[in-house]
């Protein structure tokens, strides 16, 4: 029996084809010696011993991914090169090639992936949008402009001029890439790169679109409507479909992001739903009671202030804060009151104070008796006085 040497078989030799024989002529070779070396018709050992070289021969040159090996000068079937085990070719021995362990942890990365397409989606975009309250509490719909990408009018995407193609790389083939092999000691290694004239994607732009450069997308501005919803919040977005950059090769939109930006509030500030304001009342108003209208995002409220009302204080307006984004009703309106004491008094002023403040036993004289500030201050915690 024959002892198959370490260097690479002469495949097309074996089957008594050119390098550059169709697959139909590869078919035709392999049958018509099949046919005279086959077992049952020919049982010399010789004979069986060729039968199986023109098995491995035919099992690699229908196989395009080994086909190439072989023409970058490696064997596929050779120990440790990615074919088969022991077993002979085509078998299943107990151990598997270098080129087998490669696939089974990367996929295949080291066999051949293909030209990568021209046609790829396009990026997502995001805007930001500066909306008043009042805009983002009931909604609006808003004007806005956009600097994308957009598909190129005049090669529809194609990126080639008017009556003009494609062309297959002539550097790989129309494979988008290019295979090296090179022995090591586990083996041989079949590596492949991106072809560096066409950019991996196994064709060329012979004569490209003057208006977009043989990107099949160019860059424009755009004025786009966008329905704000009620009840937004700042630092929402607001998604809109495919309306972002074209992708290369006319590929599809991206989407386009809105985000709210709310601007500040002379008046109210916001958590959630709900809106909070200050107002001021004088002391008097604040101990007698008295009305206040207050002009909320959409109406003018009347709100009574009690008598007694303490600094602080807070008065709740149902449903007249922002309106729910999801669902229906609206958050509530806070009135934080603050109470504002007189810092100028003239005589007569004075004078009514003090007799005020006689009439509660309140005299400021009779208070500076009871040891100063910080005793006043430990009655009052204590409720004296």
């Amino acid at each position: 029996m024959r002892t198959r040497n370490a260097v690479a078989r002469d495949y097309y030799g074996i089957l008594g084809v050119s390098r550059e024989a169709s697959d139909d002529e590869i078919k035709r070779a392999y049958r018509k010696l099949a046919r005279q070396f086959h077992p049952d018709v020919n049982p010399d050992p010789e004979a069986q011993e060729k039968f199986k070289d023109i098995n491995a021969a035919y099992e690699v040159l229908s196989d395009d991914r080994k086909r190439q090996i072989v023409d970058l000068g490696g064997d596929p079937l050779a120990p440790g090169g990615g074919g088969a085990g022991p077993g002979g070719p085509g078998g299943a021995g107990p151990f598997v090639g270098f080129q087998d362990i490669m696939d089974a942890f990367f996929g295949g990365a080291t066999g051949s992936r293909g030209p990568r397409p021209r046609t790829r989606p396009g990026a997502d975009a995001i805007l930001r949008l500066e909306l008043d309250l009042h805009e983002t509490a009931f909604g609006v719909e808003a004007p806005i402009t956009v600097d994308t990408a957009v598909l190129c009018t005049t090669c529809s995407g194609a990126g080639t001029a008017a009556g003009t193609h494609l062309a297959t790389c002539e550097a790989c083939g129309g494979r988008g890439e290019v295979q090296s092999v090179q022995r090591t000691f586990l083996g041989q290694v079949v590596s492949a790169r991106p072809c560096t004239v066409c950019q991996g994607y196994g064709t060329t732009i012979p004569h490209p679109c003057a208006t977009c450069a043989g990107d099949g997308r160019v860059r424009t501005r755009r004025s786009l409507t966008v329905k704000i919803p009620a009840g937004v919040e700042d630092g929402m977005r607001i998604r809109l479909a495919q309306q972002g950059e074209v992708g290369p090769g006319g590929g599809t939109a991206g989407d386009l992001y809105v985000e709210i930006h709310e601007r500040p509030h002379d008046v109210y500030s916001r958590k959630g739903d709900d809106l909070h304001c200050r107002v001021t009342v004088p002391m008097t108003a604040a101990a007698l009671g008295t009305r206040l209208t207050i002009k909320t995002l959409d109406s003018e409220e009347i709100v009574d202030v009690k008598a007694g009302t303490q600094p602080g204080s807070t008065m709740r307006l149902r449903a007249r804060g922002v309106p729910h984004l999801r669902g229906t009703g609206r958050g509530d309106l806070y009135v934080h009151l603050d109470v504002r004491t007189p810092t100028k008094l003239d005589a007569d002023q004075e004078r009514m104070l003090r007799d005020f403040a006689k009439t509660r036993g309140e005299e400021v004289a009779e208070l500076s008796k009871q040891g100063g500030f910080f005793s006043r201050m430990r009655d009052a915690f204590n409720g004296h006085g």
